[in-house]
């Protein structure tokens, strides 16, 4: 049996303790049955491997690249980190209140 890692008390990328966190497959569910990262990752690891994170930061994480870029070479916390966009977001959003929620970004 696949056990999904428990919901924290906080958004996983800017800290915050908001009470409503979306579960981000940091490995894109519809890739899960590409021939590609069947190879590249154990089936348990394509279910498995996701992050907790508030809507806005959710929102960022999926306007900062394809999904299928997102898959392959941003699947970590820490890959995550380095795309300058989530960077500089999750930065300004860390100090908000964990209530806050920006206005809609274009």
């Amino acid at each position: 049996m696949v056990h999904l890692p428990p919901k924290p008390e906080h958004c996983e990328l800017c800290q915050r303790a908001v009470s409503k966190l979306t579960r981000h497959h940091l490995i894109p569910r519809h890739l899960h049955r590409k021939k590609r990262f069947q190879k590249l990752f154990p089936k348990e690891e394509l279910i498995t491997r996701t992050l907790w994170v508030c809507r806005p930061c959710h929102n960022t994480i999926h306007k900062a690249c394809p999904e299928y870029e997102l898959g392959l070479y941003y699947n970590t916390r820490e890959k995550l980190l380095e795309l300058e966009e989530v960077q500089v977001f999750v930065a300004w959003l860390r100090d908000k209140p964990d209530d806050f929620v920006p206005k809609h970004r274009r």
